[in-house]
């Protein structure tokens, strides 16, 4: 029988989102200067926000991290990703690539709201990210409904 988990919460740098209480959170960047935080699952998946300026382009922000992706791993295969998620519109990219000869899934989204433009990427070996992909959706929702979208109007 599974343990239930309970959700934590994070609520600095002007964001805020749940997590399970079974994963731990990483604030070592935005201790540096960076905004973004971390949380990593037992078994070593990890999904990071990171916060940028108003008006950054998303696009732009989803297709950097591609290229840092395919500098860090020698063949990544990519395809690009449009959908709406908790009523926000998300760019990006979906990844799978070998590492320590295990297949890995990655997952990069951007999107603009009105304080910030938010690039939102997680990664996991395939085998965990069965268990878990739920866990990095839901992560993910509960991010996204705790920011104001920005209607195509807006900006």
């Amino acid at each position: 029988m599974k343990a239930t988990l309970m959700p934590l919460e994070y609520r600095k740098l002007d964001i805020h989102f749940q997590y399970p209480d079974n994963w731990t959170l990483d604030e070592e960047d935005a201790a540096a200067g960076s905004k973004s935080v971390t949380v990593y699952s037992p078994g070593g998946a990890f999904w990071t926000l990171s916060i940028h300026p108003p008006g950054t382009d998303p696009a732009r922000l989803s297709e950097a991290a591609l290229e840092a992706m395919r500098e860090e791993y020698k063949e990544v295969e990519s395809e690009e990703v449009h959908e709406t998620l908790a009523g926000h519109d998300l760019i990006g990219h979906d990844l799978n690539f070998y590492y320590l000869d295990l297949t890995n899934t990655a997952w990069v989204r951007s999107v603009q709201a009105e304080r910030a433009t938010y690039t939102i990427f997680h990664q996991a070996e395939d085998r965990e990210l069965k268990e878990i992909e739920p866990v990095l959706r839901a992560m993910t929702v509960s991010f996204l409904s705790s920011i104001k979208a920005l209607g195509f109007w807006d900006g």
